[in-house]
């Protein structure tokens, strides 16, 4: 089975919803779409469902045109994170009530929703109606019901936002799992890029209706084709300073120098955007070669076994994760320290000339 987007769109009064994207997914695959809100992941996945029709190009099923194909005629299961039951309906009935749509066996029936409920840990509740389970529950058990209808492609909009966070992690270890052995096309949509690395398979990063870049999920992390892919990778956003290269030299344009060593030696003279990670700014000097800044810090956040800082460095916003809790003063000068490996390289307009040393070590 196959699902390729050939070249669709979406205009909405005059608004470009999605612009002109092509994509091909393939059967047994978990494809995530990773963006920030009003990226377009919930309206290209309408697109995919049936569930609108392109303002311009194609959509083909396993080498089928189902452009116009209304959603109930394709093998599609779709949740979103506003779960929907059937409030008059017990849980059980929920379950069960695709496959009796599909025309399945009563026995057929019970063993799916049997084995469903109970990786949903919903098994106690079989007889209850939605209303009486808590939020979490409903959506639990919206899953199962798109886990047993035996979909060609099933997706997910960010479905475990509701969740406590044992089951959320307990439910992104399984599922996928699930749906690939069945040869399901699984697309997953999320905001948060954590969440994208511990799913795994390849992910689509979106950025205002655009797909910026489709490839193994590792390999779009750690090796992004341009700034706004790094900045949908990374959260907190990537952080971002101009620099200039000239000779062995580069300068920062706060007075700033360091050798040009690393993913920079390479480089033609010239103005260059580098970005790094929040994770990668230290307090303390770690490489012998890294470079130092002066920043002001604004603002920190302790989340218990890590602490956020907010810096301001010559006008330039950058948040550094740093490990353990620190107690530092607001207002205050602060140097931090940045392991040129871990710098990448974007040309002005924002595509990627070379990525961090480190990314390319594996």
């Amino acid at each position: 089975m196959s699902l390729v987007l050939e070249n669709v769109s979406t205009v909405v009064n005059g608004e470009t919803l999605i612009y002109p994207t092509s994509l091909e997914l393939s059967s047994g695959t978990m494809n995530v779409l990773l963006g920030p809100t009003s990226a377009g992941k919930t309206s290209l996945m309408r697109l995919m469902a049936g569930l609108d029709v392109p303002s311009s190009g194609r959509i083909f099923w396993d080498g089928t045109d189902v452009t116009g194909m209304r959603v109930q005629d394709r093998g599609v299961a779709m949740v979103y994170q506003q779960f929907i039951n059937y409030p008059s309906m017990s849980v059980y009935d929920n379950i069960a009530s695709p496959m009796r749509l599909l025309g399945k066996t009563a026995d057929e029936i019970d063993k799916a929703v049997r084995a469903a409920a109970d990786l949903m840990k919903l098994s106690p509740f079989l007889d209850r109606k939605p209303l009486e389970l808590s939020g979490g529950q409903q959506q639990r058990c919206a899953l199962a019901r798109a886990l047993v209808k035996d979909a060609g492609l099933v997706l997910l909009d960010e479905p475990l936002a509701n969740l406590d966070y044992k089951l959320r992690e307990e439910l992104r270890a399984e599922i996928p799992k699930i749906f690939e052995e069945a040869g399901s096309i699984f697309v997953y949509a999320t905001t948060e890029p954590e969440e994208a690395l511990l799913l795994g398979g390849n992910t689509a990063a979106m950025w205002e209706g655009r797909i910026t870049q489709f490839d193994k999920t590792p390999v779009v992390y750690r090796q992004p084709v341009n700034a706004t892919t790094a900045r949908v990778f990374s959260d907190p956003p990537m952080n971002f300073l101009e620099v200039r290269k000239s000779g062995d030299l580069l300068s920062f344009g706060d007075g700033q120098s360091a050798p040009a060593i690393g993913g920079f030696a390479a480089l033609e003279n010239g103005t260059f955007l580098a970005g790094f990670r929040p994770n990668h700014l230290e307090l303390e000097q770690q490489a012998i070669d890294a470079m130092s800044f002066e920043a002001t810090l604004q603002v920190t956040e302790i989340t218990g076994s890590e602490t956020f800082v907010h810096l301001d460095h010559h006008g330039e916003n950058w948040v550094g994760l740093i490990h353990g809790v620190k107690h530092l003063e607001i207002g205050a000068p602060l140097k931090v320290f940045l392991d040129p490996k871990h710098v990448y390289i974007f040309a002005q307009d924002g595509t990627s000339v070379a990525p961090a040393s480190y990314a390319t070590a594996a």
